[in-house]
């Protein structure tokens, strides 16, 4: 029995290489994302039949900062990176996984990303490859939404 076209792509996993970061309200293309991360705060408790009925975990909604990374290559006259780094303030950052034609199916929307450290490419005089520089954030307050 045949599939539609519709039924065969919300069946299949969605490529990894297709995504879209945007700081704030600009756009930023990046060649990795990792670290995406939301925790939360536990806590196991221990009362008084704990040996006869168990323990128990108790989870609070206190979001704690993970650690983000981005990648990508240097590119001239985009400052944005840098300039946040230095302003060091809170931003929103969205990171959308796309389909095939350029359209977010699911966004992981972080409501407080700092930047912490900024690696710089490593430089080769007998290296063709792209320079690549390296982005840290504490991020924390990440939901998930599909479109």
């Amino acid at each position: 029995m045949a599939h539609s076209v519709v039924l065969q792509a919300a069946s299949y996993p969605l490529a990894a290489y297709n995504f879209r970061v945007t700081v704030g309200s600009v756009a930023m293309g990046f060649a990795e994302v990792t670290g995406l991360t939301r925790q939360y705060e536990t806590l196991t408790y221990r009362h008084g039949l704990s040996f006869a009925e168990g323990e128990q975990i108790v989870r609070w909604r206190i979001d704690q900062f993970s650690d983000m990374t981005l990648r990508r290559g240097v590119v001239q006259g985009l400052p944005e990176l840098r300039e946040w780094l230095e302003s060091g303030e809170l931003r929103n950052l969205t990171v959308s996984l796309c389909d095939a034609e350029g359209t977010p199916v699911v966004s992981w929307r972080v409501q407080k990303a700092l930047p912490v450290k900024l690696d710089a490419p490593a430089l080769q005089a007998d290296s063709n490859g792209a320079a690549v520089e390296t982005l840290a954030l504490k991020v924390a307050g990440i939901t998930v939404e599909t479109h």
